[in-house]
C-alpha cells in the first residue's frame, strides 16, 4: 500500500475525479438605444431647459395673433378719423402699418425680452406663438444674447417712434418724414442683421437653428420677416424724395424772392431810379 499520498483523497485511484466545469457566460452585445430628443428645435442637441410643447394648435394662436392685431388696428383707425376726417386712404394704410409694428415691437417683441427664460415652459397665448416661431430660430428659446440685444432695442426704441410716427400722420406734421426715415432705416439694419447673422454661422459652422422643413425656414424665417426688409424700403425713398422735392421748390421760392427784391436806399428804405448822366 502506497502510502506516499495518504493525504490527497483520490490517491490510488485510476482516474482522477475532474472538477465540475465553469458554466459558460455568454455576453450580448445590444446597441445604445436612441432616445427621441426632449423638443422639436434645431440645431440637434441645443440645450432648452423647461421645454413644454404647446397646448393650442397652430390655428388658434394665429387667429389670437390676427385678433389682437386686428383690434388694435380697428381701433387705431377709428381714433385717426375722429381726429382728421381728411385723412386720405393711403396715410389711413400707413397709420396702420406703423400701429402693428409699434404693437408687435412693444409688445409681443416686448414679453420676449421680460420672460425669455421662461417661454419654453410656459403656456400664454404669447410664450406659445414664440414656440411656434422659434422651429424657425431656435435662439429665441436660449436666450441668445445677440436676440435680447436687438430685440430689446427694438422693443423699448423703435416701437414708441413707430406709435410717433403714426401720431404724426394723423396731425399731417412735416416730422412724420423724419421720423418714417429713422424707422424704416432702423427695420432695415435689424432685418440684415437677424439674417447676417444667423446665416453666416450656417455657412461658417454648418449649424442651423432652423427646421429642415420648407415650411419654417421659407415660410417663418423669411416670409414672416421679408416685408420688414421690402415695405421700409419703399417708404424710405418716398419719404426721401418728398423731403427733396419740397427742399427744391423751397430754394426756388428763395431764389425768386431773391430776384425780386427791390434795391433800397441806405437812408430812407425806398426804391430809388438810377442817375441819368449826359
Amino acid at each position: 500500500m502506497d502510502t506516499g499520498n495518504w493525504w490527497w483523497p483520490w490517491a490510488g485511484t485510476e482516474e482522477a475525479v475532474q472538477p465540475p466545469a465553469a458554466p459558460e457566460i455568454v455576453v450580448e452585445l445590444f446597441e445604445p438605444e436612441v432616445l427621441p430628443p426632449a423638443h422639436p428645435y434645431y440645431p440637434v442637441g441645443v440645450s432648452i431647459p423647461g421645454y413644454e410643447p404647446n397646448e393650442a394648435p397652430l390655428p388658434v394662436l394665429l387667429a389670437s395673433l390676427g385678433g389682437m392685431l386686428g383690434f388694435a388696428l380697428l381701433g387705431a383707425s377709428a381714433i385717426a378719423l375722429r381726429a382728421n376726417p381728411n385723412l386720405s386712404k393711403s396715410k389711413l394704410a400707413l397709420l396702420c402699418w406703423f400701429v402693428m409694428n409699434g404693437c408687435l415691437h412693444c409688445f409681443f417683441e416686448g414679453y420676449f425680452v421680460l420672460n425669455h427664460a421662461t417661454i419654453a415652459s410656459s403656456q400664454n397665448v404669447l410664450a406659445q406663438l414664440w414656440k411656434e416661431y422659434a422651429l424657425s430660430d431656435s435662439r429665441y428659446l436660449t436666450s441668445n444674447f445677440f436676440m435680447l440685444s436687438i430685440e430689446t432695442i427694438t422693443a423699448f426704441i423703435w416701437g414708441p417712434l413707430c406709435f410717433a410716427n403714426a401720431i404724426a400722420i394723423v396731425r399731417g406734421s412735416p416730422s412724420q418724414h423724419a421720423l418714417r426715415i429713422v424707422v424704416c432705416m432702423a427695420h432695415l439694419y435689424g432685418v440684415a442683421l437677424y439674417y447676417g447673422t444667423s446665416l453666416s454661422e450656417t455657412y461658417f459652422t454648418g449649424l442651423s437653428h432652423s427646421r429642415p422643413e420648407p415650411l419654417y425656414f421659407w415660410g417663418y424665417y423669411v416670409g414672416f420677416n421679408l416685408p420688414w426688409a421690402i415695405i421700409p424700403t419703399i417708404l424710405l425713398f418716398n419719404s426721401v424724395a418728398t423731403i427733396s422735392i419740397r427742399l427744391g421748390t423751397l430754394d426756388k421760392v428763395h431764389a425768386m424772392l431773391d430776384a425780386r427784391r427791390p434795391m433800397h436806399n441806405g437812408t430812407n428804405g425806398f426804391a430809388t431810379e438810377p442817375k441819368k448822366t449826359r
